[in-house]
């Protein structure tokens, strides 16, 4: 993994079955941000009992992988809790369906109070009280479910850009930042072998305010990447603006018929501290 497991930097989360621990090491070796062992939507329910003892003897070894447990309410909550408490912690929880701070209480009366809480937005609910999450102790990040919080809101999302979900992704982006969180996780992606499509999508997050994407296979690593960093034609306006920002001696600025004021100049700054963040071996996108 190439930054911090649960560091306000992780751009792609790669979801691995709990079921195959042949692709654990895979998954690390992939060149994602961060692994989530999943316990929830890709394991059948017959196979709840041997996915968590999996995950938990991985969990003991290595401690590397968030984990994403089944949701509050569910006949597995408490047992996955419980063997992840038994194993030593994971790196972090992905709390599903999280619609209340009350849920997230409970992850950290299991497994402790320094585990760090990634709540998966996935209903109605959970939008609409998406403030009161975000504020709750422990929550480190934020993430947004977008094909099960379309069918719990009975919303079809036939648009490319999913515009019918433009609320509820702007709901989670202003709690994140209310609450002095990173900006939120969007949701995946599911054409796996449609690379602009995933970085289409990804473009689209980052520009309403997201920061990372949850990803579904190896191969949308890449294209989720480089949505994350700054295009081109971004770094070369961002390079502009600070050279004229230098002779202005603080002034409004006027570029291409733009006239720029402070908040112009604190956006060039980010751009080109992007760039400066970002991983070792990563490059500015050629997009637009």
């Amino acid at each position: 993994m190439t930054g911090q497991v649960y560091g306000a930097g992780a751009r792609s989360f790669l979801f691995v079955p709990g079921t195959r621990p042949d692709r654990f090491a895979k998954a690390a070796a992939s060149g994602a941000d961060a692994v989530i062992l999943d316990l929830e939507d890709a394991v059948a329910p017959q196979d709840k009992a041997s996915a968590r003892a999996l995950v938990a003897g991985h969990v003991r070894d290595q401690q590397q992988a968030l984990v994403r447990v089944n949701g509050a309410g569910t006949p597995w909550f408490a047992d996955d809790l419980a063997a992840l408490a038994d194993a030593g912690r994971p790196a972090g929880i992905v709390l599903p369906k999280a619609e209340s701070p009350e849920q997230v209480a409970e992850v950290l009366t299991a497994l402790g109070l320094r585990v760090p809480i990634f709540t998966l937005i996935e209903s109605a609910r959970g939008v609409r009280d998406a403030n009161l999450i975000a504020q709750a102790p422990g929550v480190t990040r934020m993430m947004f479910g977008n094909l099960d919080f379309a069918l719990d809101a009975g919303i079809t999302a036939r648009s490319a850009d999913e515009r019918e979900l433009l609320f509820a992704r702007s709901a989670l982006v202003i709690a994140s930042r209310a609450a002095g969180l990173p900006g939120p996780v969007d949701g995946v992606q599911p054409d796996i072998e449609n690379d602009e499509a995933t970085r289409t999508a990804a473009r689209n997050a980052a520009d309403l305010g997201f920061t990372g994407k949850l990803c579904i296979h190896p191969r949308q690593i890449p294209p989720v990447h480089s949505a994350f960093e700054p295009s081109a034609d971004e770094l070369r306006w961002a390079a502009r603006v600070l050279e004229l920002a230098g002779d202005s001696g603080g002034a409004a600025m006027r570029l291409d018929g733009e006239m720029l004021d402070a908040p112009r100049l604190e956006l060039a700054r980010r751009i080109v501290g992007a760039v400066r963040k970002a991983p070792a071996g990563s490059k500015p996108s050629e997009d637009q």
